[in-house]
């Protein structure tokens, strides 16, 4: 029987079972096409007590995480998210050069630089070498470690507090999730405070986001089970904001519990009411968004085997993690999806992971004249319509599958 990562309870309650997939940053070179790809259950689970959503770790974070795809700069809209953050950081809580900041899952440097252009001291802590390199780079401190309660102590001796500790979409990707939160209690001063940013589960249900599901993220996420974990923890959720990266996110504030200098807001209830509202309290609300999920691959298969029977060309936008689970799951290749393209040159002359989907220079695209363009990364939608939008010139248009298919006008 398997056990919840926050609290033990026993795990009964299929959530979503996606099949059999591969590690969904795990891009695969041409030498390797022909080798065998380890696939893993896909089957995330819901706690009855807690309610925490979680997958089987089934691959260390070591593995996973060690040298990674993922380089966040290639984000134009991501990387405005993150200097808007900073300015509002600032702007709210004074961090001037006196002050400490830490970013857990630093990536490579695409926040941090931001302080470091108005002279607020920054340290980056990002497990992925080749990506950690790329922040040293552009001059900013970065520890090449996991974070951990180790982690923390180690800082704490050395006088390294956090005034400001944040961390974005980190927070699911860890398996020890009460290891985590206490190794933040440690980093931080006593009057410090905490920002991590998460998709909310909430917009995931009810916009069918279930390709967000992946093996590198082991948690999914709401503010009361959030609140719950760090509240064993000796921290305490004194503020919200719902912004909308990644389909829909939360960012938390937090601080240590004995902090009497930041009452808790209205927020913090607005958002649990809401949650509330909408079932996260009862175990039948999860049960049931399975179906919604059989019927968004339906719909996806469908639009794919019309278009190539009308003798339609497809191709796809982007190479992230949720288009790998969606793709596998709804056993899209090259059939159906003549390949993708993406801005990093380190997924480029790669193919997808399980169906094997080569990966293009965006040029490709021109030069190639596809009818329909699937949006992958969906979330990026406005920014990526955008930059792509002279396909409309030969009559071509945007697609993207979720919450389910749609042709864009």
């Amino acid at each position: 029987m398997l056990s919840c990562r926050h609290c033990g309870s026993d795990l009964s309650v299929s959530f979503c079972d996606l099949g059999m997939s591969p590690l969904a940053n795990s891009y695969l070179s041409a030498d390797r096409l022909d080798r065998m790809e380890p696939f893993y259950p896909l089957h995330a689970y819901v706690c009855s007590e807690c309610f925490l959503v979680q997958l089987q770790e089934f691959e260390t974070p070591e593995h996973i995480f060690t040298d990674y795809a993922y380089f966040s700069s290639f984000s134009d809209s991501w990387v405005a998210h993150a200097k808007a953050y900073v300015e509002d950081m600032i702007d709210r809580f004074g961090f001037d050069q006196d002050s400490q900041v830490i970013e857990i899952a630093s990536n490579d440097g695409y926040l941090l630089q931001f302080f470091v252009e108005r002279n607020v001291p920054v340290l980056g802590i990002e497990p992925a070498a080749n990506v950690a390199k790329a922040a040293e780079e552009k001059g900013i401190p970065t520890l090449v470690v996991f974070f951990n309660p180790e982690t923390a102590t180690s800082l704490s001796e050395q006088g390294k507090q956090a005034d400001l500790l944040l961390g974005n979409n980190v927070l699911a990707h860890v398996p020890d999730l009460n290891g985590f939160v206490s190794g933040m209690k440690i980093a931080l001063k006593p009057t410090g405070i905490i920002t991590m940013e998460f998709p909310h589960l909430l917009r995931l249900m009810q916009e069918n986001q279930f390709d967000t599901i992946y093996h590198e993220h082991f948690s999914y996420l709401s503010l009361a089970t959030v609140e719950r974990v760090f509240a064993a923890h000796g921290l305490r959720v004194f503020d919200v904001q719902e912004v909308p990266t990644h389909g829909g996110s939360l960012r938390i504030f937090a601080t240590h519990t004995e902090n009497a200098e930041r009452p808790d807001e209205a927020s913090v209830e607005l958002v649990k009411r809401a949650e509330v509202d909408a079932g996260l309290q009862r175990v039948d609300t999860y049960r049931e968004f399975s179906e919604r999920v059989k019927a968004t691959k339906r719909a996806l298969v469908r639009f794919l085997v019309d278009a190539r029977e009308q003798g339609k060309s497809v191709v796809g936008y982007g190479a992230p993690a949720k288009g790998n689970t969606l793709l596998n799951y709804c056993g899209v290749r090259t059939d159906l999806l003549d390949y993708t393209v993406d801005r990093s040159p380190h997924k480029q002359a790669h193919f997808l992971p399980g169906v094997h989907v080569p990966i293009h220079a965006p040029e490709r695209i021109a030069e190639t004249r596809p009818d329909y363009l699937l949006i992958l990364p969906w979330n990026l939608k406005d920014e990526i319509i955008e930059q792509m939008a002279y396909i409309r010139d030969w009559g071509g248009q945007f697609v993207v599958p979720i919450p389910t298919t749609r042709v864009l006008p």
